[in-house]
């Protein structure tokens, strides 16, 4: 029986996602020589400067923290290398440069939400909803020049049903991420890693990073195309649009939980349909059934609660 390598690892990362996997690599006994995460930023109205989830989670474990701003300045490399690590693990961090990736003597491997080579990219767990898969996972690989596009060691897929939001796939990928990773690390420590080159396909779904624009629901797209999109942005970012609800201006509204009603109707695009109890938004072949909104400046509510507190107009619309 070949001897176990004695790995010396520095894990990289800054979001909760990236905590589940640092706890594991913990709890398994491994050697963390070092933690690398985002600088503490300015959150909230008081823009008090915040620590990233990962920092929060090494401190509490007394475990040795480094913040670089630039990951090709001469200080953090020095600091790297003395750190004598011989395994490089991330998990929802930056692109690393070259000099830091090559550093370990064996590798640098990388956690990504996806079955790669599809949805390379900052939000694969948000497009693989937004598109409508019915099935995805976790990759873990060996980090090269190229963004999510190096060598596979391990995969692991898991179904998406109907009503999955990305909050809930979220949660669920990263127990199945970090049970992957913990795996991964057993092979390197034995010494007995294959890996498979990512297959090229000219069908490849990328995963956009999101922002404001690429968040806004057009009300003229069909019934499952909306759906999928707003489920595929909650709890976060948020689907969102603007209520016009014949006043002097558009108010700008989050969309949470909805469900979705198939049905053949007459009525133009984003009509609002609602009694006390109900609201509906009419669609190219059917009705999404709003359960939660938050306007501007209030707290995300359930339909019912602001149906008691706010009118809509007969003819109001989402926009």
């Amino acid at each position: 029986m070949t001897e176990k390598r004695d790995l010396r690892i520095v894990f990289m990362g800054t979001p909760d996602f990236a905590v589940a996997t640092l706890k594991a690599l913990l709890e398994n006994d491994y050697n963390v020589v070092g933690v690398i995460t985002a600088p503490d930023r300015k959150a909230g109205r008081g823009q008090k400067l915040k620590a990233s989830a990962v920092k929060e989670f090494a401190l509490e474990h007394n475990l040795n923290i480094l913040q670089p701003k630039n990951l090709k300045a001469e200080s953090f490399i020095e600091e790297l290398k003395a750190l004598n690590a011989n395994l490089q693990i991330i998990v929802a961090f930056r692109m690393l440069p070259k000099v830091v990736w090559q550093m370990p003597e064996y590798g640098t491997f990388n956690l990504h939400a996806s079955l790669l080579p599809q949805y390379r990219g900052a939000a694969p767990i948000h497009w693989a909803i937004i598109n409508g898969e019915k099935k995805t996972g976790v990759t873990t690989f060996f980090i090269d020049e190229k963004i999510d596009t190096g060598a596979i060691i391990l995969s692991e897929e898991t179904n998406i049903s109907e009503s999955t939001t990305v909050g809930e796939l979220h949660d669920e990928l990263m127990t199945i991420g970090s049970n992957l990773v913990i795996k991964t690390v057993q092979r390197i420590e034995e010494g007995d890693v294959t890996t498979s080159i990512q297959p090229k396909s000219e069908d490849l779904k990328t995963a956009y990073k999101l922002n404001r624009d690429n968040c806004k629901i057009n009300w003229s797209k069909d019934l499952d195309t909306i759906y999928n999109k707003i489920r595929g942005l909650n709890p976060f970012p948020t689907a969102w649009c603007y209520l016009d609800n014949n006043e002097e201006e558009l108010l700008s509204i989050k969309l949470y939980g909805v469900e979705k009603e198939y049905e053949t109707h007459n009525f133009e695009a984003g009509l609002i349909i609602s009694d006390r109890t109900e609201l509906k938004v009419s669609c190219q072949g059917g009705y999404i059934i709003v359960k939660e909104m938050q306007l501007p400046g209030k707290r995300k509510m359930d339909i019912k609660s602001l149906l008691n507190g706010f009118e809509f107009s007969k003819n109001a619309k989402l926009l």
